[in-house]
């Protein structure tokens, strides 16, 4: 017979109908396809099972079970059973004489599948809905779980909602015997949630406890793993645009519209681009991000990377060393020769008799827009991508995957990015244009990876 030991750690997931059990299944194994998430009770109909792994190894299974729908009537039924034996059984030879009577092949069916998989587990996680009251038949569903002797770890769901109420079921467990819980919401898990899950675990499988702490330090490291890689997306996105340098020959009212237009379109591009890897890298799907939601704007939603009110609404200011046009949002940075990207809609202020509101530039600027000119993309349109893409960043980190609400604000709360001197990569950037695979550059460049690097390593948290 193999070592109980060298085989993966059971753990059934039981709790009342609708408590969130498959949603704990999908945040724990970052699978937001498993199983089927909704408020309708009893949408589970069939125990589903999950592997963890670590290095290739299988170290814990995990099982979604139904909800017990009438755990009243099934004590009652156990009970009559003990009545019937003189009470010489204990619990666990009690359920199994039960699961051998025809009333859990029929009316009773549903919990039958419940305790047959509790009893193959090494241990349990009983959901609870906090925001639920606490009734007689939860009393009940304990007691009948409790008669299998499996050790029971409570987890609190949906602790961030307003109608959260842990006190009065904190106080039901504790008479019940049952002092370790864990808060665990599984739409918005908090930082280090996963790891008291499990270490609170391993204080009742202490036989097991090195398998759960080699899960453990396999999940740490895959986390941090994941964290860094995000940086060096965001840091290769913000390197990308800041390195474009589009040069345009003999820019003629008509060519200069052109040139920003697509200018504008590829920085929208390559953002995206950022947004789906990040959402891939973190198993997430593209509609987790309600991108059309941004910012908010007299009442409703408007996406603009590069409408001036969006600088505006995020304290993002376009800096000294640009002007910025009275109506359009778009700055000319005279330092370096070149024009930033404006809102297309709003390109008509600045083309085509709109230069009234520039002309204390003088003719400086005006013989430059006759010949040659340089588009880059200003500061400021740098630094509300990084705001965006590191709040994702930190949305996506504190999201469970049973979530259903797309994440809808994209602002990272970054004084010094809204402010302060631009990091020094992005500045060193901006003198390499073969950098940036959007203005036709060979990104392939030992520099550039050491900007990235370096880049990613100043985003990251103090």
């Amino acid at each position: 017979m193999p070592d109980s030991n060298s085989r993966p750690v059971r753990i059934a997931v039981v709790g009342h109908t609708n408590t969130g059990k498959t949603s704990l299944l999908r945040t724990l194994t970052r699978d937001t396809g498993f199983g089927e998430v909704s408020s309708r009770p009893s949408t589970t109909r069939h125990v589903e099972g999950a592997r963890l792994f670590a290095d290739g190894e299988v170290l814990v299974e995990l099982y979604d079970t139904l909800g017990m729908e009438d755990p009243i009537a099934l004590l009652e039924e156990l009970e009559s059973i003990a009545q019937s034996d003189g009470g010489r059984v204990d619990g666990p030879q009690r359920i199994a004489q039960f699961l051998r009577t025809p009333a859990a092949a029929s009316r009773f069916e549903q919990e039958a599948k419940v305790l047959r998989q509790l009893l193959a587990s090494d241990a349990a996680f009983y959901v609870i809905d906090v925001r639920d009251p606490l009734l007689a038949k939860h009393r009940d569903e304990l007691a009948v779980l409790g008669s299998c002797a499996v050790p029971l770890l409570p987890v609190f769901n949906f602790v961030r909602d307003p109608a959260a109420d842990e006190g009065v079921w904190r106080e039901t467990l504790a008479r019940l015997g049952l002092h370790a819980v864990v808060r665990f919401d599984t739409v918005a898990p908090e930082r280090g949630g996963e790891q008291r899950l499990y270490t609170a675990l391993a204080t009742l499988l202490d036989a097991r406890r090195e398998t759960l702490e080699r899960l453990m330090a396999s999940r740490e490291h895959d986390a941090e793993v994941r964290h860094g890689a995000a940086l060096r997306l965001i840091a290769e996105l913000l390197v990308d645009v800041a390195a474009c340098r589009n040069s345009v020959p003999g820019a003629t009212e008509a060519v200069l519209s052109a040139a920003l237009n697509d200018l504008n379109r590829r920085v929208r591009a390559r953002e995206q681009a950022c947004v789906e890897a990040l959402l891939e890298l973190y198993s997430f799907r593209s509609d987790d991000v309600d991108a059309d939601q941004l910012p908010l704007m007299d009442g409703r939603w408007d996406d603009d990377l590069f409408h001036p009110e969006t600088l505006h609404l995020l304290g993002v200011k376009i800096g000294s060393g640009a002007v910025a046009g009275a109506a359009a949002g778009v700055g000319i940075d005279l330092m370096v020769g070149g024009i930033t990207l404006g809102a297309a809609a709003a390109l008509g202020a600045l083309i085509g008799g709109g230069w009234q509101a520039l002309r204390h530039t003088g003719r400086r600027l005006l013989g430059k827009l006759t010949g040659h000119v340089d588009l880059t993309v200003n500061d400021a349109i740098l630094r509300l991508l990084a705001l965006r893409q590191l709040h994702l960043l930190e949305a996506l980190e504190s999201r469970g995957h049973a979530a259903m609400i797309p994440i809808r604000q994209f602002a990272a709360q970054s004084e010094e990015l809204r402010t302060g001197v631009l990091p020094e990569p992005l500045r060193r950037a901006r003198a390499h244009p073969a950098w940036s695979g959007l203005c036709g550059g060979l990104p392939v460049d030992a520099a550039r990876q050491a900007a990235i690097d370096e880049l990613a390593a100043e985003l990251a948290p103090g």
